[in-house]
């Protein structure tokens, strides 16, 4: 399975094991269908989907949103998570950024993940792409913050506050409530179009262990909380719509 380095939602623990919520639920799941022998690929955002086409891994795990134009090049599972967005700012947000209208009025720097929903979140609020920094992932987002080269991060909520929690009380993350409803999205795992007879039979098992006290138990250490599930929303509804 395929993941970049997410925390707390998919990372590699120092014993070389695939770890994170998203991981955690994967690799629950996979026992349920009798499969145990799972070899972790660790890389960039970016690579995830050319990763999967290209073979070298046959899922991707680490959490991605279910968007319309993904939903074109792979097979997502049925949602695992619903969250929206949330901004990285300095301690006591000086600059009052809660919300993509707010840096588009500003015209402050926003740095972010490649391939991330958030770039086109921002630029359907008007941001201009030219203030928009493109970079690896989440310890790049950190670095640029701390440096002073963007004036905010986006990113989940759960990402962002793990990067505000190890800034030293530098920076803290905003609250998602005050980002537009649309940016509000379901998280999935990913196959490739061929595995589709896979997909329905791990769909089957996800249904019975997402929400299960068996689960919530198992992945609370990571922050995951009733209030992260999806609802009754369905995969084919959410490509459709977002």
């Amino acid at each position: 399975m395929g993941y970049s380095n997410e925390m707390p939602s998919a990372y590699t623990a120092e014993d070389g094991k695939p770890t994170g919520w998203v991981n955690d639920i994967t690799l629950a799941v996979l026992k349920k269908m009798g499969y145990e022998k799972i070899e972790p690929v660790e890389t960039e955002w970016g690579g995830l989907i050319p990763g999967l086409s290209a073979g070298r891994f046959n899922i991707i795990t680490g959490g991605m949103f279910i968007l319309s134009p993904r939903c074109e090049n792979v097979t997502f599972s049925e949602p695992i998570y619903r969250m929206g967005d949330a901004f990285l700012v300095p301690a006591g947000n000086p600059k009052g950024l809660f919300n993509y209208e707010n840096v588009r009025d500003t015209g402050d720097m926003m740095v972010t993940g490649a391939g991330y929903a958030n770039i086109a979140n921002a630029k359907a609020s008007g941001v201009d792409a030219a203030k928009i920094m493109e970079v690896p992932g989440p310890t790049e987002i950190l670095a640029a913050m701390q440096a002073g080269r963007a004036d905010v991060g986006a990113g989940t909520p759960v990402m962002v506050k793990q990067l505000a929690d190890s800034s030293g009380g530098k920076l803290e993350p905003t609250d998602s409530a005050a980002m537009p409803k649309n940016t509000f999205n379901w998280g999935a795992l990913a196959f490739t179009k061929a595995d589709q007879d896979f997909v329905d039979e791990f769909n089957k098992a996800l249904k019975e262990y997402l929400g299960s006290e068996q689960m919530l138990s198992a992945v609370a250490k990571y922050g995951y909380n009733k209030d992260w599930l999806p609802g009754d929303a369905k995969t084919e509804w959410i490509c459709a719509n977002r």
